[in-house]
């Protein structure tokens, strides 16, 4: 296998090794033992004759292992001393067998100038024949046609279709790598999609933790009974953590997105930022968890980069719209949680968009396709 085909699995190899050796190899030793015994006068004709069968059969057979460049040359040598021995000394036509085979088999091996590889394996066959010529002047005619115009036009086609079948296996090998490359793929976006519910979960909980944290101490000495009531709740809100932890690694997670809009209520307002909420329509079932995620999303952002005093929260039949001010900046933060759930909001027909305009930010994820099969669906 030369050094630019495709990878594939050792399975494969195998497969294609047991499918070469079931279908090739037996016609393949019986064409060798018909030439050979067709050609062979004397017993010494198969001294002569043996070497070059047997150079073709080993080429084949480490052919099929994908292992044909380390046998490749000391096959072609011997195989091409046989063709000029069987023209000069035994007179046998089909001696040229072994060096055909093993030449088209060779050319695979072959990196640079394949032509002249190609012109150099069809020359040698057509001008070892023609030397039958020194020993055999009586009928040109004969010679011609029979040590070179015929094995010189076989080994072409045995060459060509050796070429050919060279490009049906690199085919199935494209189509193994493909697979490969699919699984691969399937895995890494598992793992993202992971670790983007990991983040969301464990970034979330922790901020909220570190703002009542930061509230609990305020009110340490002026509010033991709130203090208490705090501490409480993060406990309660690490437990749930740890659950939603548990589920998302048995991929039993599911967002509830009314219980994420209290929650991110209860959280602005912990952090003194005004909210409200407005509800529009009901948001399509299937949209709501992913809905919940973007909103779970976007309250973490807004804690973390944003110096909010309120924040408005739009739901509508085909999606969610959030609305803060407070932001500083003169252009938007990069929000790697929002731009993993952006694709993950395309794969359901959605989109998620995020807009910074005169000092706020705003968020919307819609899914206009739920909404157009809700109204062909109230026509009917």
């Amino acid at each position: 296998m030369t050094a630019s085909s495709p990878r594939f699995t050792e399975s494969t190899q195998g497969r294609l090794r047991r499918l070469n050796l079931a279908t090739s190899l037996p016609p393949v030793v019986f064409a060798a033992v018909v030439l050979v015994y067709t050609d062979t006068r004397t017993w010494w004709h198969l001294i002569i004759l043996a070497p070059g069968a047997a150079a073709a059969l080993v080429a084949f057979e480490r052919w099929t292992a994908n292992d044909l460049a380390r046998v490749v040359l000391p096959c072609l040598v011997v195989a091409a001393a046989v063709w000029p021995l069987g023209v000069l000394v035994s007179g046998s036509p089909n001696a040229y067998w072994g060096f055909c085979a093993v030449g088209s088999l060779g050319m695979r091996e072959v990196r640079r100038h394949r032509k002249l590889a190609l012109a150099g394996l069809f020359g040698y066959v057509a001008a070892v024949g023609a030397a039958r010529l020194l020993v055999q002047r009586d009928d040109i005619g004969h010679v011609l046609v029979t040590y070179v115009l015929i094995p010189t036009v076989l080994t072409i086609l045995v060459t060509v279709f050796t070429i050919v079948g060279e490009r049906f296996y690199d085919l199935i090998r494209e189509l193994e790598q493909t697979r490969e490359r699919e699984a691969e793929l399937a895995v890494v976006r598992e793992r993202v999609r992971f670790a983007s519910d990991l983040h969301d979960i464990q970034g979330h909980t922790l901020h909220v933790v570190k703002l009542k944290i930061a509230l609990a101490q305020r009110l340490l000495l002026r509010d033991t009974a709130r203090v208490e009531q705090e501490l409480r709740e993060t406990y309660a809100l690490v437990s749930d953590t740890i659950a939603q932890t548990k589920e998302l690694a048995y991929a039993q997670r599911r967002l509830n997105l009314t219980a994420e809009i209290e929650n991110a209520k209860n959280l602005f307002e912990a952090a003194g930022i005004r909210v409200r909420v407005t509800r529009e329509a009901e948001v399509d079932t299937r949209a709501s968890e992913l809905l919940g995620q973007v909103l779970r999303e976007t309250t973490t952002n807004i804690l973390r980069h944003a110096q909010a005093r309120q924040v408005q929260i739009t739901l509508s039949e085909s999606g969610i719209t959030i609305v803060n001010d407070g932001v500083s900046a003169t252009a938007p933060p990069e929000l790697r949680g929002l731009a993993a759930l952006r694709q993950r909001v395309a794969d359901d027909g959605g989109e998620l968009t995020v807009h910074q305009q005169q000092g706020t930010f705003r968020t919307a994820a819609t899914f206009p396709a739920a909404r157009a099969e809700t109204e062909r669906g109230d026509g009917r």
